[in-house]
Parts: structure tokens; sequence; C-alpha cells
């Protein structure tokens, strides 16, 4: 387990070596996934008093939703529409580094003071973008780093659109 920790202490230093083994470790699937739900049960603690437990499991639910849809985007966008011409990558690829790119949201935890949590969430979310921008660059084998940003500004609004979505068809209520 000490392994899966250092992991996650790697994503959230940012480091380029770590979302290029977990593009390559097949077996850390698992680990993404489990990255994506503590990174959401911080975020859920964090906002303690803004709806309670059945937030938490809804924010954790979403959130593997959410990644899942947002790889899958990230993945359609940057092979077939902006891909370089050494771009390889599949959709397990990015889901290992988009996963470990949730590393930073366990800070959100310190939200449950009250008078961090603003600058905890923005902190968080900032580091979160800067990770997810590395996490598709390694994923798709990009030189640009410009062409990441690229598809993580479309990717996120294609989720966002979809999430809107499935909300809307499903009646279910959106988190405040």
């Amino acid at each position: 387990m000490s392994g899966f920790w250092e992991r996650i202490v790697r994503a959230a230093k940012l480091d380029v070596g770590l979302y290029r083994e977990v593009e390559a470790d097949k077996g850390a699937l698992g680990q993404a996934m489990v990255v994506v739900v503590l990174s959401s049960i911080a975020a859920g603690i964090g906002n303690a008093g803004k709806g309670g437990m059945g937030w938490i499991l809804i924010g954790a639910v979403t959130a593997l939703v959410g990644w899942y849809i947002w790889a899958y985007i990230a993945y359609f966008i940057g092979t077939k529409l902006l891909p370089e011409p050494q771009t390889k990558a599949n959709h397990g690829e990015l889901l290992r580094t988009i996963g470990f790119s949730s590393s930073p949201g366990l800070i959100r935890i310190l939200g449950v003071v009250p008078i961090l949590r603003k600058i905890v969430f923005l902190i968080a979310g900032i580091w979160m973008l800067v990770a997810m921008i590395i996490a598709v660059r390694e994923a798709l084998d990009y030189q640009s780093t410009l062409r990441a940003v690229g598809v993580c500004a479309i990717g996120w609004i294609i989720q966002v659109a979809v999430l809107m979505l499935i909300f809307a068809l499903t009646g279910f209520p959106k988190p405040s």
C-alpha cells in the first residue's frame, strides 16, 4: 500500500515520471479509481454542513461517472481531433493518468475549517487542473503542453454538457 500512497504524493507533486508510469501500468486502473473516489470524499467532507453524508455518496458516484466520461472524451479529442504525429493512446491510459491527476484534490478535506474552505478549494482546483494537463499530455504522448490544454478545455465543456444532460434526463438533483 505504501507504493499507492507514494504514487498519490508523486502525482500531487506533478511528477511527470509518475504520469508516464501509470500510463504504462495497466494494473493501476483500480488505484486511479480509488484516487478519484478519495478526492471526491475529501471534497464532500471539506464541504461538511452543505448537504451531509448523502451528498458525499452522490459526489463520489458523480466523480466516477464524470471521470470515465471525461477520459473517453479526452481520448477522442486527443487521438481523433487534435493528434500529434506520435500520438498513440487508449482509453485506459487516459483513465489511469487522469485518475491520478485527482490527487491534489485530497487537500479539500481541509475545507472542514470554514475559514480555509474557499482558498483550499481554489488551490485544489487549480492544482488539479495543472495535474490533469500533465496527465493528458503524457497519456497522449504530446510534445505540446498547449495542445493538452486545448484537449482539457474542449473536454471540460463537453463533459459539463453531458453531465447536465444526464441530470436533466434522470431528474437527479445537482449537488449544491
